[in-house]
């Protein structure tokens, strides 16, 4: 779907991108993590065409981004940080003007979004001025412009950032909704909001790609270099030649030893599934050598474990910034939209509205309704 090859962004003397390269395949939901400043928001906008970069490519369903961004931006909906909304317009209003602006046809127009504000529950609310909606359903509304014109990939910036816990469990499981349908890429500073949501996990850190994985096998693979923790009554030269009796030289480390007590943690570098007999088989060396355990226990590995084992060098290390104020959070931006060419976003609509262009034939639901036809909404927005 997304084919990111040696990224590089550089601001003047700062690099914010160094040489990134990553796929994005069909039908997955991926995280997008990294410390503030790492490249994040830049790395989307780049994959977005919302921002060039100094050297790389990336490819979107075979189609250049900068080469030929009319034809990938069609397969990108986009919803930056600051959602890209006319205060001063209905949400029915806004969709119709960015389905018009992504060249929806007029005659699938009303259909569309119609659609999206029921999929992104704003339906109920399609007729009061976005300025006296809710945060959360501002974000919602944000998301049903980036799902305007049909795309194959939903990417989201922090879609749930300044959202309070209803509005954030309400927004998790329209992304797992829109995931059925869509392939999603989201970014995010809540850790645990990506361990619930997203099946891969891309983390950055200074500009580079350190973690390129499937959920699932991060988790695993930082289980295993954690190790199995041992505190037993004995020294740390019995501790140790007895842990290394059963999974070989090498494969032990003494974190601590007093009043007795030594702590080791020992690799057995065997899988999960092998890790009940390995320690079975610590217990009973210690057992026939008389040395008792006092605690032995396998330390599971957190989302944000892994995040901070992988970052912290470049946290505290002084690394480079991202301008992490080259967000199109704003309306001028154009392609924040993702459908519309390069170029100067259209003018905002004058508040007389365009009547739709009627027309009949076949119509496809965006995401598998119904065939029925629809009548023309003929209501004006309410201006409360």
């Amino acid at each position: 779907m997304i084919e990111v090859r040696d990224l590089v962004k550089k601001y003047g003397s700062n690099t914010a991108v160094r040489g990134i390269s990553f796929n994005i395949e069909k039908g997955k939901i991926y995280g997008l993590l990294g410390p503030n400043g790492a490249g994040k928001s830049t790395t989307m906008n780049i994959m977005t065409g919302c921002l060039s970069a100094t050297s790389g490519s990336v490819k979107v369903d075979g189609f250049d981004i900068f080469e030929q961004p009319a034809e990938a931006k069609k397969r990108i909906g986009y919803l930056p940080e600051i959602p890209p909304l006319y205060i001063d317009m209905t949400p029915k209003e806004y969709l119709n003007f960015v389905a018009e602006a992504k060249g929806v046809p007029a005659s699938k127009r009303d259909r569309q979004v119609g659609e999206v504000l029921e999929l992104t529950g704003t339906d109920g609310v399609k007729d009061r001025l976005i300025r006296n909606l809710s945060k959360g359903f501002r974000q919602r509304v944000g998301i049903a412009q980036a799902m305007i014109g049909d795309p194959e990939i939903i990417i989201l910036d922090e879609p749930t950032v300044g959202l309070d816990p209803k509005q954030i469990k309400e927004i998790r499981e329209l992304i797992r909704d829109l995931a059925q349908v869509k392939t999603v890429v989201l970014s995010s500073h809540i850790l645990a909001e990506v361990a619930e949501v997203c099946d891969h996990v891309l983390i950055i850190s200074n500009g580079r790609l350190v973690a390129d994985s499937e959920l699932a096998d991060l988790e695993e693979e930082a289980g295993r270099s954690n190790g199995l923790t041992v505190r037993a009554r004995g020294s740390a030269a019995d501790v140790k030649a007895l842990l290394e009796s059963v999974a070989g030289p090498g494969s032990v480390s003494v974190t601590g030893s007093s009043d007795g007590i030594t702590e080791a943690v020992v690799k057995s570098g065997a899988g999960r599934e092998a890790e009940g007999a390995f320690r079975d088989k610590v217990f009973f060396a210690f057992s026939s050598a008389g040395i008792p355990i006092r605690e032995m226990y396998h330390r599971e590995s957190s989302l944000e474990s892994i995040f901070l084992e992988l970052t912290e060098k470049d946290i505290y290390g002084g690394a480079e910034e991202d301008d992490g104020d080259v967000i199109p959070g704003v309306p001028d931006g154009g392609s924040a939209y993702g459908g519309t060419a390069a170029g100067a976003a259209p003018e905002k609509p004058s508040g007389k509205k365009k009547k739709s262009a009627g027309g009949s034939g076949d119509y496809t639901p965006l995401f598998g309704g119904g065939e029925g036809e629809e009548e023309e909404d003929k209501g004006k927005g309410d201006d409360d």
